[in-house]
């Protein structure tokens, strides 16, 4: 269980998070349920060589599909065996006409095709066992803070993939990424409708994707998200939340007022099909 930030704001919220995020990951991993699920994993991977074997271990195969934020899809065995035998170099494969890009990494994670053909993964190997748990991990903690604020929960996605956006494709494969785009950059949620390669043009007018190679930049975006976000979608207040009651009494009664200079958003959403 994670530190409650219900009743903060998002930015206070993800401060608290930035501070407490070590102490929290670890109370995470030492908890019964997370700590039986991923040790049955470790033991259990080493057996599986295809993806029939995987599919049918169902404490291996729900660990990792969690592990890639796709719990929502855990029943669906058969279309998940079949994306992970897909060859990535068809572009008629199941794989390759899915948008989620979940899908992509949960295939490229466990190998068992590329496009050489049929491979057989080392599972047994500790640093890709590692690396499939750290993630697990990483979901939980990320949904487990989308569940009590999804504007946070969607801040944390982005440091998590952002490392992976190469190009204005990349984040329109992503529901909640395309959505901090479109909110940082003070554009309309209804060019979400508009056809991808005019969603592309528009975006890359607005902002030059390579500027996400610098942390001031990634931190700029993430200040104007979460300040738009709380105007378009009041967080709701409990005065009863733990971190509230601490803040409140450390605070002396005092309130003290920030002002964020955001600039008013200029498109009309007709604009974009000009």
């Amino acid at each position: 269980m994670v530190l409650s930030i219900s009743g903060l704001g998002s930015q206070l919220s993800l401060n608290l998070i930035d501070r407490t995020k070590d102490r929290q990951m670890e109370t995470l991993r030492n908890e019964a349920q997370h700590q039986r699920a991923a040790e049955s994993f470790r033991e259990r991977i080493s057996n599986i060589s295809t993806p029939e074997e995987f599919v049918k271990d169902f404490e291996v195969y729900s660990f990792v599909m969690r592990a890639f934020d796709l719990e929502d899809q855990i029943f669906g065995k058969g279309m998940m065996r079949k994306i992970l035998e897909s060859n990535p170099d068809d572009d008629e494969s199941l794989l390759n006409r899915l948008v989620n890009a979940n899908f992509d990494e949960i295939h490229e994670a466990m190998g068992f095709t590329t496009g050489a053909g049929v491979q057989t993964p080392d599972f047994a190997d500790t640093a890709w066992q590692d690396q499939i748990v750290d993630r697990y991990f990483d979901t939980v903690f990320r949904l487990e803070n989308n569940v009590q604020n999804p504007t946070v929960g969607t801040v944390l996605e982005l440091r998590d993939k952002v490392g992976e956006i190469d190009s204005w494709f990349d984040v329109l494969k992503d529901r909640e990424i395309a959505e901090f785009f479109r909110t940082a950059l003070a554009l309309p949620s209804q060019m979400a409708t508009l056809d991808v390669d005019k969603q592309v043009e528009i975006f890359s007018e607005k902002f030059d994707l390579s500027k996400l190679s610098d942390p001031e930049e990634v931190s700029r975006l993430e200040t104007r998200y979460l300040a738009i976000s709380d105007v378009l979608n009041p967080p709701q207040f409990q005065t009863n939340s733990i971190a509230v009651q601490l803040l409140s009494s450390s605070a002396s009664g005092q309130f003290i007022p920030i002002t964020i200079d955001i600039p008013s958003i200029q498109y009309a959403s007709a604009s974009l099909y000009r």
